[in-house]
């Protein structure tokens, strides 16, 4: 008896050719609409998924498919002698090898201005359905959801077997394919019926590249997108120069990335371990990129500088004199890349900043779990600040202040930034005490503290860091206030003629 082939794809990238080669090998091919339509102009033999069902096509094509002549065929066990039987009985010829993609529901949402009755239109029901039957029975049914398989599973078929271990990478694929479309559409009517958090929480992420280790050598990664994301993001950036990004290149860019994105004004932002070491605005490119540098000239070495700006070739040639790892902006003017691309290991990102939105969830992964939340999109817009000293801060302050708490949002809590003149001086991270954390960014800006703001991404539940601010130089401070002794740290800041401001929002980051 012949073997039957089941098509009918979205995809025709490589079908008329798969279809000759399975018709050369003697498979009777049975399709639907737009798939028989091409492999017939082709000209090669085909049936029509009605012959098979005895039963049109109905609905606008809504129903074609879903019929026990198609999935008796698919699901029917062949070492099962009862199944076997009741296909005798019912005249129902089993179904080999099927090849179906899927209505391009990714690709209708990501369009401008579509409707949703043509998104819904564009939810396949049919298609998952043969192909989740088909995956059941991989052990007796070929199932190819990519159209990059059909030449193995051709040369496998040529060589009259197709692998148990192939038949069931083939299945884990088309699984894995109709878990991130369904996933996709979950995606999509939730934000239609504004449930962030629902009962079950499905998100999914498609493949950039694998990556040549993770954190450590030892340890395996990949870098993932979101489908559909339409904001800034990395994963959409062009590579001008360079060695492959390794997974810590990319958290570290990803983590420069989001300071540079807060500002609107010409910016310079180094980042080392996750964390900004050196950020300056500027009215020119190359004046914020000093500023930037100046901030600390030591831990910017071997970092991640991103810039909000064309860069010009004024501003690489300071970019030239040390060693970056990456260099990432919205372009790179022809005599900056002439400049740069001298430096071959230099990774050169070119990234749009146009497409500004953050995400909408921040994911973190815990053992057996997963946390979601909202992503911090809080800024000094979305509030109105509180000056709770005598003294107010001098316009000034209130700018420096401005750029304090901007940057002190991305740095690990316990987090100080110190700044001063449209730059940062000191930034203290990721500390388990916040007096400890303020030590590390005075000791880092030294004498040029005298003068300058500190912002707090915390309250303070003690007056000790307001005294050490005051023994540093510190003139104004910003913080979220909300400590239930907010009393003696303003007391302290009066005692030494410093400002302080409640900005009544918090910024932890852990």
């Amino acid at each position: 008896m012949k073997k039957r082939a089941l098509l009918s794809v979205s995809n025709k990238q490589g079908l008329t050719e798969f279809a000759q080669k399975l018709h050369e090998l003697d498979y009777e091919l049975v399709s639907t609409g737009g798939t028989k339509r091409t492999i017939e102009e082709a000209g090669i033999p085909v049936l029509s998924i009605s012959e098979v069902t005895e039963f049109p096509e109905i609905m606008d094509g809504r129903v074609k498919t879903l019929h026990p002549s198609v999935h008796g065929g698919l699901l029917a066990k062949r070492s099962n002698e009862e199944h076997v039987k009741q296909l005798e009985e019912l005249d129902i010829k089993t179904i080999d090898l099927v090849a179906v993609n899927l209505y391009p529901f990714k690709e209708t949402v990501a369009k401008k201005g579509v409707s949703e009755v043509e998104i819904i239109e564009n939810i396949d029901i049919g298609g998952p359905t043969m192909l989740r039957a088909a995956a059941k029975s991989f052990e007796d049914v070929a199932v190819v959801v990519d159209p990059t398989d059909y030449e193995a599973v051709v040369s496998g078929l040529q060589s009259d077997e197709l692998s148990f271990d192939i038949r069931r990478r083939l299945a884990a694929k088309v699984f894995r394919h109709t878990a991130n479309y369904d996933a996709m559409i979950a995606e999509y009517f939730s934000g239609l019926t504004d449930e962030p958090f629902p009962e079950a929480y499905s998100v999914t992420y498609e493949k950039v590249q694998s990556l040549r280790y993770g954190e450590n050598p030892h340890q395996k990664a990949a870098f993932y997108k979101k489908a559909n994301f339409d904001g800034t993001s990395l994963a959409e950036a062009e590579q001008l120069n360079g060695k492959e990004l390794s997974y810590n290149n990319i958290q570290d860019a990803n983590a420069a990335l989001e300071v540079v994105l807060e500002f609107d004004q010409p910016a310079a932002v180094a980042v080392k371990h996750m964390n900004p070491c050196g950020v300056g605005v500027g009215e020119q490119l190359h004046e914020a990129y000093t500023k930037a540098y100046e901030g600390d000239p030591v831990s910017i070495f071997g970092g991640i500088v991103a810039l909000n700006r064309e860069v010009d070739e004024k501003t690489a040639a300071q970019l030239k004199e040390i060693f970056l790892e990456i260099i990432l902006a919205p372009s790179f003017s022809q005599e900056a890349l002439d400049l740069l691309t001298t430096k071959k290991n230099l990774r050169l990102l070119k990234v749009d900043m146009k497409k500004s939105d953050s995400p909408s969830h921040k994911l973190t992964t815990v053992n057996g779990g997963l946390l979601v939340q909202d992503a911090d999109e809080g800024s000094l817009e979305n509030v109105e600040l509180e000056i709770a000293t005598d003294r107010k801060p001098t316009e000034q302050e209130l700018e420096d202040l401005k750029l304090g708490w901007k940057v002190v949002k991305h740095v690990k809590s316990n987090a100080i930034i110190v700044a001063k003149g449209d730059r940062t001086l000191g930034v203290g991270a990721g500390q388990m005490n916040r007096v400890g954390a303020a030590k590390i960014a005075f000791g880092q800006a030294g004498e040029k503290a005298e003068g300058s703001i500190m912002a707090s991404d915390a309250f303070f539940p003690m007056p000790d860091t307001v005294e050490a601010a005051a023994e540093a130089g510190v003139t104004a401070i910003i913080q979220p206030g909300g400590s239930k002794r907010d009393q003696d740290s303003i007391d302290a800041c009066n005692k030494h003629g410093i400002s302080m401001v409640f900005t009544k929002m918090r910024h932890f980051k852990h």
